[in-house]
């Protein structure tokens, strides 16, 4: 026994009212099966299609190793044409993903084929747009976004795997101090208790994405994700309407992330070791006194 998941809510359609009282304000995840139907990308995105658009843009491509504190912030594993790494995610299991792109930079006409979903909500971040792309054994690993954002993230072309959880198991989960991420040692899917007994627990939600499939991640919420094929997904932002939300992001914005980047950049590993350190005393800190609850 470790994480106690269960199911994401799933629908096929909701109400605006329904979304904002049952899952917009209550910052619950849910799946929306149908939010695509009427999207012209939900059949025009093959990858043939999109090989055809971007075209021969060399992109940088990540794997699943833990980050080198001797290395610049998000440094490349290696970079390969997109047509080129569209036809390996197709052919072959492999870790390599495509981190954030901004394809609607790179093919403008993309933005006409999918529809914001304004009508359950406002504040959609319109010039930020991002696609994701990985092949099958390739993770992303857990964490929470930054600028804390909604996420409306749906997938297409295949499955992924997705479990997450509310912001308030951020300790529990090892989160490592001034940063969203937590500790990379241990296996979301079968985490060693023994070794990190915060986790022991835990509490969140689980669902497999298929084509076509929305997944609404509400602000703040952490999220693990693994490609079972490869396949390739749209992440839609939208600021949350408080303004302590927005407050919040842009704290983490200006001092978290700029703090956190000045002093791995100045101390490495040194640094990295000391934070790691931090995030498992606050864990067992959590865990003895009973926390979150």
């Amino acid at each position: 026994m470790s994480f106690k998941l269960s199911p994401i809510d799933t629908v096929d359609t909701i109400t605006p009212a329904d979304f904002k009282k049952n899952y917009l304000d209550a910052r619950r995840p849910l799946i929306i099966k149908g939010l695509t139907k009427n999207w012209p990308a939900l059949h025009k995105w093959t990858p043939e299609y999109l090989k055809e658009v971007v075209g021969d843009k060399v992109v940088p491509l990540y794997d699943n190793s833990k980050a080198d504190p001797a290395k610049p912030i998000n440094s490349a594993t290696t970079h390969m044409p997109f047509p080129e790494y569209i036809d390996l995610i197709r052919s072959t299991p492999t870790e390599l993903r495509i981190f954030f792109f901004n394809i609607f930079k790179q093919a403008p006409q993309l933005v006409e084929d999918i529809i914001m979903p304004k009508d359950l909500m406002g504040g959609f971040l319109e010039s930020m747009p991002a696609m994701f792309f990985g092949g099958s054994n390739s993770v992303t690993f857990l964490h929470y976004d930054i600028d804390l954002p909604h996420i409306f993230h749906t997938h297409f072309g295949g499955r992924k795997h997705v479990i997450l959880f509310e912001n308030k198991w951020k300790r529990r989960l090892y989160c490592i101090p001034n940063a969203t991420y937590a500790l990379e040692d241990y296996d979301v899917l079968n985490p060693d208790t023994k070794k990190f007994p915060a986790l022991e627990g835990v509490e969140g939600t689980e669902a497999f994405l298929e084509h076509g499939d929305t997944l609404f991640m509400p602000t703040g919420y952490w999220h693990w994700m693994k490609y079972l094929d490869g396949s390739y997904s749209l992440s839609l932002r939208a600021w949350d309407a408080s303004i302590s939300r927005k407050a919040a992001s842009l704290y983490n914005l200006a001092v978290k992330g700029g703090v956190d980047s000045v002093l791995k950049m100045t101390f490495k590993a040194n640094y990295a070791a000391y934070r790691e350190k931090l995030a498992i005393k606050w864990a067992e800190r959590e865990l003895k006194a009973g926390k979150p609850f």
